[in-house]
């Protein structure tokens, strides 16, 4: 079995459907099923304070649960696949159990946990970005692991940890892309930011006016283009002279 493994005591429930849910939330428990390859489902109910235990006992981490049911000696291997929360009470409505077999290879999402100070961080100032927070495995239950550790220590800036790079875990095959990113170190936002155009600043030559720039100043008048004769009726610019006069002939 799995290093580490918890206990959870279930109950039995015979009678399923809203109504009855309803009837064992408000009798302080939580309605549950447990599933597997080779067992039917079966509904449970869960006593709300010890699932809450429970979880405070994963904190976060992948871990084996062993079912210990109240009316019957029969006991599953199980690991919690899905919670399911009211948004507005935030109580707990549903628990979902996958059932597995110690000889047999279960498929789980374990978490990541980052370690070490990166260089990057430490000497060049970077900023560590994560890409992922879990990673699909397979493995047999004994050689499960509670948490996937990735260090950065080595990671520079520019660098990147990638699902094909970690290190390998006895017993365990990651199934996510081997390219897929895990953490990278990147520079800080402030000096990539430093390389925009400041504010203010004249256009490159022959470059076209941003779209939505600024209309010339009220009052202010644009000078007309090299040979261009003035609109039929246009005045003159204050103080601009009258054009000369043609000569007579």
């Amino acid at each position: 079995m799995s290093k580490q493994q918890l206990i959870l005591n279930v109950t039995s429930r015979p009678q399923t459907g809203r109504s009855a849910s309803r009837r064992v939330r408000k009798a302080n428990q939580i309605p549950a099923i447990v599933y597997g390859k080779h067992t039917n489902p079966e509904a449970l109910s869960v006593d709300a304070p010890e699932f809450v235990r429970l979880l405070k006992a994963l904190s976060g981490r992948a871990l084996l649960i062993e079912l210990n049911r109240k009316d019957t000696t029969a006991k599953a291997l199980t690991f919690l696949q899905e919670v399911q929360r009211d948004p507005i009470t935030d109580k707990y409505l549903h628990l979902d159990l996958q059932e597995v077999k110690a000889d047999e290879k279960l498929e789980i999402r374990v978490p990541l946990l980052i370690t070490g100070e990166s260089f990057g961080v430490s000497k060049q100032n970077g900023v560590l970005e994560i890409g992922a927070h879990a990673l699909r495995v397979r493995c047999f239950p004994k050689d499960l692991p509670p948490v996937i550790e990735v260090d950065v220590t080595e990671l520079k800036v520019g660098e990147t940890l990638k699902v094909g790079t970690l290190k390998p875990i006895a017993g365990v095959e990651f199934l996510d892309v081997k390219g897929q990113p895990v953490v990278s170190c990147v520079e800080p936002v402030g000096e990539i930011a430093s390389g925009a155009p400041a504010a203010g600043a004249a256009p490159a030559a022959g470059a076209k006016p941003a779209a939505g720039a600024a209309a010339p100043a009220a009052g202010a008048a644009a000078a007309p283009a090299a040979g261009a004769k003035p609109a039929a009726g246009a005045k003159p610019a204050a103080g601009a002279k009258p054009a000369a006069a043609p000569a007579k002939k």
